[in-house]
């Protein structure tokens, strides 16, 4: 089976691809004890790798809403970005760790997550918490959408440890999701 990442997506560009990265170089593994078969540590380092880029895309998309959200809804959301942000910074570091656990290396620099991350760019010059909380939610729910593929994935690779970390992260999603789309509901 054949694991690809798929190239940055402009805004309504259709759902995740399985188009190749165009500068992935092969992943280099470092020697270990881990007893994972190395093609599948090589491989599962790749997924995390991708996973990794998307994350922290996450990151700075809950961060530019952050710092720009406006409105009669400001402290709420501005202290509810601010707290996706830390959490996506968290599952960053489980992402990265996990790979480098695995004998790779985590890929995780700017030009790295701009090539790489499959999330639509965050349309900057929003303003108003209706219209960060419509963009953070998509962003959340295409995030979840892609560790969900990457935990059938881990499965598929007989790989339980980065599965239950993309499990993890899933569950962290699906509820600052909830406590975004909270804002949507009930108007």
């Amino acid at each position: 089976m054949a694991h690809t990442t798929a190239p940055r997506r402009e805004q309504g560009a259709p759902a995740l691809g399985n188009a190749e990265s165009r500068s992935t170089p092969p992943t280099k593994v470092y020697p270990t004890k881990n007893d994972l078969p190395e093609a599948s540590r090589r491989e599962a380092i790749a997924l995390l790798n991708q996973r990794l880029a998307d994350c922290i895309d996450l990151q700075t998309q809950s961060k530019q809403a952050h710092w720009n959200v406006k409105g009669p809804s400001f402290i709420a959301l501005h202290k509810l970005f601010d707290e996706i942000n830390a959490a996506v910074a968290e599952y960053a570091d489980l992402l990265a760790e996990r790979v480098v656990q695995l004998g790779g290396i985590a890929e995780g620099t700017v030009g790295v997550v701009a090539e790489r991350s499959t999330l639509v760019d965050y349309p900057i010059g929003l303003s108003t918490g209706a219209e960060h909380v419509a963009a953070l939610s998509d962003a959340l729910a295409m995030f979840g959408r892609t560790v969900r593929v990457g935990i059938e994935e881990m499965n598929e690779l007989e790989d339980a440890g980065s599965a239950d970390i993309l499990t993890e992260i899933s569950r962290g999603v699906d509820k600052w999701l909830w406590f975004v789309e909270a804002h949507q509901q009930g108007a």
